[in-house]
């Protein structure tokens, strides 16, 4: 980074001493818990010697190093491993045996030409794997050579590779660096051994995790401090949990507790800290990133799943034909010679070998089995597996490519990761969606507050458009024009600030200070710009202050109170600096406060507090959080405001925001002298209640506040997002919606993407009852758990029971559900009851859902249906969800890449799942289809007339074509032209599938690749080869084959069918192609021209290696009228059926997209009222979306008018 060249801002930053901010973390004195006790014991073995490599003990110690390896092969293993798995497919597995037998006399042709294609199709997909590993083991290698200070004695710290680090190694790590391995935190740039860490790789947090290395080494700041340091820990063997860590260290004699509040993570990096010193704990694969890491599983398509039955299907094919051609071999074998007569004398049966001998036909007829078996092996399409693998590969690229998935704010193109599941996408039933950073931003802005019981913020959210839609509100352009110029007033300019986005002239630009409330209004916005704990940095070019927050809500308070007039300008060791206005000299003055405690937020508390000091001595708490909590701390004079507040944090939380309580009081000297040694004592204990200890005195403290407001920051929905969901819906798609937000966000946020609309009937299942609430009071777990589960399967029994009467009527369900009941809904003996219920609903939210709900609930929906489901989501938390589903998509957004790096796909906005799936995935799963589909047609018409001609040569294992003819069929005159219709070919364009969402449906119904349609495009295959043989046939048979009288061989008639076959092969290839490029033509054209100049030169050889081929289209068939005339009349008649069923087909039944070919071709595309007719075949009332809302509403109407 500091090489490139580009010259970065300087940014200057106080050291603070942040114990002072923390004291309510585990700092200073750590304490020894019960788990400690475990050390030494299973489990708990590991040690480590500190700062001492070369000690005898820690080389006995035998750990393992610190390269991580992510490929799937090595050197030594990609041979034998990549054979293997090669031969796993059934297919390339039986052409190994056919290839072995060709070495034998059974062979029906030269080894050669069996082994030489077998080895090209092997070989090609060996360096497809090995390419693909190679790229795995860059990033190994770039990983493993990241370099990072390591002690190398005598407090000198060299420069080295993170590969090269041991358990015990001293490292040092500077600001903004990855920690290379697990550590223990020693020390760090501030006195009291604290810093702040990015975990975004591990759990898709963003917020800075606060960590504090043990007092006795806190000292240890500069490099020649570590000369004679020695230490020796002891701790938990390595293991997958993040979030717990047990050890002690033993430094001069003294024993101190570790926890996880020291444990510094691999991959995670060093934020806002210029340095730390940590000891090496866990290396390599002893980390615990690398033991959360699993092996993807393993994804197969549905077509790819089909593909293996299609070939058993045709292993049946070839091993009846050769059965029944063995037993009418052996039979006429055994007649061959009666009586002195040779029937078939040509094949001296009076002296021939078993293959031919009458007297042994029974051991005859099972040789020419297996003979045929082998030459039937043409059945199976050898490039099959290749052929789609190359396909699959070059799709992705297209996918990459695509400039319409390209996010240029983030310059985040789509990433296709696999492209094992292409077709997939085309597929796709139900999608389940995580919400915070998927459907929405995961970016907050300040949109509203309400103070002193008036509302601020002329804003309107995006759920408060979709409310006022389903109100027919004024507000979101529904009205007269007055109203029309009010709706448009908040959005006239985009936001210019990050995490700001509030209007309101009454409080903006200083107005404040008119308000009737003014001084209610400057204490909220101090509050806002004191409370936290947030880090300024100052651009030393521009002098702009920017904020190192914990939390974007943090920020986005931050930032609001600046730009209403109250600048968080700087922060030190005990103090915090504010610009503000003054309210009786209305000039903007510099105010500092000094920060006596800070009284951290955490999901019990669910609230922060500061005690700071002003300038004139007086000492203030200033408190903000959950209004649950809040509320009831309020005293009785301080609640002045509290009835207009509440309402105005109901229609906040209608309205999808997020609401905070502010509130504060004054604390006198003995007070807070009282407090101050409480909390000091409590924070000093070492007995296993210290935090119980320390949230009892500030329970004490935190009371009797004077309500000051509410603020109201809004998660955006991401841009898009509603339309995205109206189009998926409108092709048939399920959506559902998985999310760990309380159940009234994550209904607002539905309506607000047309998930839910005013119609349709909530089915809400939750354990909010008085029955569930009463027991929860006793305590019994036994009985709480057994009354929840009987009023779930209650709730959804009542719910199915709703579905049926509706009767299939025009009402649409909605089924909500939360986390807690959830739990018992995924029980193996209701789990199929709810997945009843959830599939017969339009809508499906899961609220307050963990990662593994989210997990079990995706495998219920792949197992339960059958069909193809699509899990999104951006954090760590969705990994478990994106695994199990059939297509994991992950959004590249702010939490991290751990979703991205579980995905199948990565995109960067949810808008772009609308062009993913309804055009690459439907013109991937078509292409597959048409692929596959015609792949088993062009061996059927190949492999079929083989049969046919050895029929006609009662079954004397003799081969139409020659050897390389066999070989080459699948390799060069047949598989470009199927690789570019897999690549190009397009049915119809991307304006037309986003146009008409419904054409997507062919794809979820498998109508392309269906037994009717496989067993159709086999039929072709046989009439065709039958036409082909026995006009052939036919045509050469009783006549001269040219002006010298000669009679056609099998030669000249093998070449004149095979002439026919590659004609009509790639002729019918032209004629499924719905979309010709340049690229088409040519492999198609020129597939045949190669047949051409193949036979042309490979005749020209010597005979001893062109054999029958010798000079035959030469000296043969190029000078005879009739071969040229006979292949001319062969090929039209073989294609003329198919033709004909094509045209009847496109004229009188058209499939979907057929009809919108039809709608192109007549130039009826863009008449509206048409295209609106053929759309609404798209619109049902179950459907979700805003079109769908539209026509529910037109149907209300419709309905009231008629009443």
């Amino acid at each position: 980074m500091a090489g490139n060249g580009t010259k970065r801002p300087r940014k200057r930053r106080r050291r603070i001493q942040l114990s002072k901010l923390y004291t309510l973390t585990c700092t200073h004195q750590a304490c020894f818990k019960q788990d400690h006790s475990q050390i030494g014991g299973p489990g708990y073995s590991r040690v480590v010697f500190c700062n001492e490599p070369d000690s005898p003990d820690a080389d006995s110690s035998n750990y393992s190093d610190n390269y991580v390896r992510t490929t799937k092969y090595t050197l030594t293993t990609f041979l034998p491993k990549s054979l293997f798995e090669q031969f796993r497919r059934v297919a390339n597995f039986y052409f190994l045996v056919t290839g072995i037998l060709s070495f034998t006399p059974l062979a029906p042709y030269t080894a050669s030409s069996a082994i030489v294609p077998l080895l090209f199709v092997i070989g090609a997909t060996m360096v497809k794997e090995a390419v693909e590993d190679w790229r795995r083991k860059k990033q190994d290698i770039e990983v493993n050579n990241r370099r990072v200070k390591v002690h190398r004695g005598d407090g000198n710290f060299d420069s080295k590779e993170w590969k090269t680090l041991s358990v015990g190694d001293i490292v040092r790590v500077e600001k903004n660096e990855f920690f290379p391995a697990d550590l223990v935190l020693l020390s760090s740039s501030y006195e009291d051994a604290i810093c702040y860490v990015e975990t975004m790789n591990l759990d898709g947090e963003t917020n800075l995790k606060v960590k504090q290395g043990l007092e006795v080494t806190s000292s240890l700041r500069e490099d020649i401090n570590f000369k004679g340091f020695e230490a020796f820990v002891k701790c938990e063997d390595p293991n997958a949990n993040l979030y717990s860590f047990v050890g002690t260290m033993e430094l001069k004699g003294a024993k101190y507790p570790l926890s996880p509040q020291q444990l510094l993570l691999r991959d995670s990096k060093l934020r806002n800290t210029e340095f730390i010193f940590g000891a090496v704990i866990f290396t390599g694969h002893d980390t615990k990133v690398i033991q959360n890491s699993t092996d993807p599983p393993s994804k197969r398509s549905m077509i790819e799943k089909k593909m293996d039955k299609i070939i058993y299907l045709m292993f049946f094919m070839v091993v009846l034909m050769s059965f029944i051609g063995s037993v009418i071999f052996g039979v006429t074998t055994r007649d061959d010679f009666k009586d002195g007569v040779m029937r078939r004398w040509y094949l001296k049966p009076d002296s021939s070998s078993v293959f031919f001998d009458p007297k042994r036909a029974h051991v005859a007829a099972i040789y020419h089995f297996l003979t045929a078996a082998m030459l039937y092996s043409y059945f199976i399409p050898i490039s099959l597996y290749v052929s789609i693998e190359i396909v699959k590969v070059l799709q992705s690229i297209f996918i990459n490519q695509d400039i319409h998935m390209y996010y240029e704010e983030a310059d985040k193109p789509a990433r296709a990761r696999t492209s094992n599941l292409n077709e997939e996408l085309g597929q796709v039933d139900t999608i389940l969606s995580d919400k915070t950073g998927t459907l929405t931003c995961n970016s907050m802005e300040f949109i509203k507050c309400s103070v002193a019981g008036t509302a601020y913020g002329r804003g309107i959210t995006e759920v408060e458009m979709a409310m006022g839609r389903r109100k027919g509100s004024p507000l979101v352009l529904q009205s007269n024009e007055d109203d029309v110029e009010y709706s448009k007033e908040p959005f006239a300019e985009e936001p210019t600030v990050k995490g700001f986005n509030f209007r309101d002239e009454r409080i903006m630009n200083g107005n404040w200070v008119t308000e009737p409330h003014a001084d209610v209004i400057q204490k909220f916005f101090r509050l806002l710009a004191v409370c936290h704990t947030v880090i300024p940095e100052v651009d030393e070019d521009t002098e702009k202050i920017s904020y190192e927050a914990e939390s974007p809500d943090e920020a986005a308070f931050v930032i609001a109170a600046r730009e209403l007039g109250f600048e968080f300008y700087n922060r030190t060791q005990t103090t915090i600096s504010v610009r503000e206005l003054d309210l009786v000299t209305g000039k903007r003055v510099e105010r500092l406060y000094k920060v006596l405690n800070v009284l951290e937020f955490n999901s019990t508390r669910k609230r922060m507090s500061v005690i700071v000091e002003e300038e004139d001595g007086k000492l203030l708490l200033l408190c903000k959080g959950a209004d649950n909590v809040m509320f009831e701390r309020l005293s009785k004079n301080g609640r002045e405001f509290e009835e207009e507040t509440k309402d105005h944090v109901n229609e906040y939380a209608d309205a999808g925001l997020r609401t905070l309580i502010l509130a504060y009081r004054e604390l006198d000297e003995k007070e807070y002298k009282v407090f101050n040694e409480r909390i000091s004592e409590a924070k000093s204990s070492v007995s296993a209640d210290r935090e119980s200890r320390i949230e009892e005195v500030t329970e004490k403290v935190e009371k009797d506040l004077i309500l000051l407001g509410a603020t109201a920051v809004e998660d955006k929905l991401q841009n898009g997002v509603p339309d995205c969901i109206d189009k998926l819906a409108q092709a048939g798609i399920k959506i559902w919606v998985l999310t760990g937000d309380k159940m009234e966000t994550a209904i607002n946020i539905g309506f607000a993407c047309s998930l839910l609309r005013q119609d349709m009937k909530q089915i809400i299942i939750n354990l909010e009852t008085p029955e569930i609430h009463s027991l929860e009071k006793t305590g019994e777990k036994d009985a709480i758990a057994k009354a929840s589960k009987e009023s779930v399967l209650l709730q959804i029994i009542n719910g199915k029971a709703q579905l049926k009467y509706s009767g299939g009527n025009s009402n649409a369900f909605a089924l909500i559900i939360d986390g807690k009941s959830l739990a018992y809904a995924l029980d193996d003996d209701v789990k199929h009851i709810f997945l009843e219920l959830a599939v017969g609903c339009a809508s499906v939210i899961c609220c307050r859902s963990s990662p593994k709900q989210k997990a079990l609930v995706t495998r219920l929906v792949k197992s339960g249906n059958g069909k193809t489901t699509l899990a999104i989501g951006d954090g760590a938390n969705d990994v478990g969800m994106l695994q199990e589903a059939d297509i994991g998509v992950g959004i590249s957004g702010v939490e991290g890449m751990q979703a991205v790096m579980s995905s199948d796909i990565a995109i960067a906005q949810f808008r772009y799942l609308e062009r993913l799936l309804l055009v690459h995935g439907h013109w991937c799963y078509r292409r597959i289809s048409t692929m596959v589909c015609y792949f088993f047609y062009k061996n059927i018409t190949f492999g079929f007339t083989l049969f046919l001609y050895e029929a006609y040569t009662t079954f004397s294992a003799t081969p139409a074509y020659n050897d390389w003819f066999l070989s080459l069929y699948n390799v060069f005159f047949s598989s470009l032209p199927v690789i570019a219709l897999g690549v190009f070919d397009q049915d119809v364009s991307a304006r037309y599938c986003l146009k008409f969402p419904l054409l997507y449906q062919e794809g979820v119904q498998n109508v392309l690749f269906s037994w009717r349609r496989i067993l159709g495009w086999m039929f072709n295959g046989f009439y065709s080869a039958l036409i082909i043989f026995f006009l052939c046939k036919i045509s050469l048979e009783p006549q001269a084959f040219n002006h010298q009288g000669k009679t056609p061989g099998r030669e000249i008639l093998g070449g004149t069918m095979y002439t026919c076959i590659v004609w009509v092969v790639n002729l019918q290839m032209a004629l499924a192609i719905s979309y010709f490029t340049l690229i088409q033509h040519i492999v198609i054209w020129g597939s045949i021209i190669v047949w051409y100049l193949f036979i042309t030169v490979y005749g020209e050889l010597p005979a001893i290696i062109s054999t029958g081929a010798y000079r035959v289209f030469v000296e043969a068939l190029a000078p005879s009228l009739s071969y040229w005339v006979i292949t001319l009349f062969v090929v039209a008649s073989t294609l003329m059926p198919y033709f004909i069923y094509s045209a009847v087909q496109m004229r009188f039944f058209p499939m979907y997209h057929g009809m919108i070919q039809w709608l192109r071709y007549e130039g009826q595309c863009n008449d509206p009222e048409y295209c609106d007719m053929v759309r609404q075949r798209s619109i049902r009332p179950t459907t979700v979306g805003f079109t769908a809302r539209l026509e529910a509403k037109k149907r209300s109407v419709r309905r009231s008018e008629s009443a």
